[in-house]
């Protein structure tokens, strides 16, 4: 008899149910689409679910402070700060955290740690922060601060989710690295327990991702995009499954609504069937 795959809820039930009841644990999902599609608040969405299903959450944010994360959040009723949250590189936290934050500072802090030199990290201060080998630094002391890991044990002894947003910024200067980076990060940070949502930004004008080769490495692929507003004169966002392992995903594409006091809705389009 096959084993039944364990899934974690995304937090938004129409995507649930086109998962097949979530996204299989242990698998690294890439959400893809330009800005405006809804990216970050399906991060919200997948974060709060874990943390009300008691996962730990690993919540890395490039584009904002996550302050404003959480002022985002509560517009749909998700409230982080009701559990413990601790920033990386801040004061060692007194109780064990439920959520630990990496944003754009504690990525900084993480590279002068890692510096030989501190002349070097101030030369190249604007860049520091977004080196590769640096998000890995970061992650596995996420992983310890949460007690998760030791020199004996690899995987965490807990599920784990660990959200990205984004990956995009790691190479916006060195697209062509991206297919590398990707790889590297998954050899030094994937682990059996842990489930993942990594973010990928899309140019408006190309549409076109900003490097190839984060679904490459995913197990997953959720696209969002949106009709082109100045000929429909209006926002249409939709949501598509592209892949997901072990998974007779929903084929056809979902729209989404952006609902003050609820987030993220999805909703079959009439013409499917």
């Amino acid at each position: 008899m096959s084993q039944e795959i364990q899934r974690a809820s995304t937090g938004i039930p129409r995507l649930d149910a086109a998962l097949e009841g979530g996204v299989p644990r242990g698998s690294w999902v890439a959400v893809t689409g330009e800005p405006g599609t809804g990216k970050s608040i399906l991060c919200m969405h997948f974060a709060w679910a874990g943390l009300k299903a008691g996962d730990p959450v690993i919540y890395i944010t490039t584009e904002a402070e996550f302050r404003d994360v959480m002022r985002q959040a509560r517009q749909f009723r998700m409230y982080f700060d009701d559990y413990e949250v601790h920033y990386l590189g801040g004061r060692p936290p007194v109780r064990k955290p439920q959520l630990v934050v990496i944003d754009i500072f504690s990525l900084l802090k993480t590279a002068r740690q890692l510096s030989a030199s501190v002349e070097e990290i101030e030369r190249s201060r604007k860049y520091a922060a977004l080196e590769i080998d640096v998000l890995i630094a970061a992650i596995n002391e996420a992983y310890r601060v949460l007690d998760l890991v030791n020199e004996t044990r690899r995987s965490p002894k807990r599920h784990v989710r660990l959200i990205i947003d984004s990956l995009s910024a790691f190479w916006a200067d060195k697209p062509v690295m991206a297919r590398k980076y990707s790889y590297q990060l998954k050899i030094a940070t994937h682990r059996e327990n842990v489930t993942a949502l990594l973010v990928s930004q899309y140019a408006m004008t190309t549409r076109a991702t900003y490097g190839f080769g984060l679904e490459h490495i995913a197990d997953g692929v959720i696209h969002l995009w949106m009709d082109d507003v100045e000929s429909v004169k209006e926002i249409r966002r939709y949501l598509i499954i592209k892949k997901m392992r072990m998974t007779n995903h929903y084929t056809k594409a979902l729209r989404v609504s952006i609902i003050p006091g609820e987030g993220m809705k999805l909703d079959i389009l009439s013409n499917s069937r």
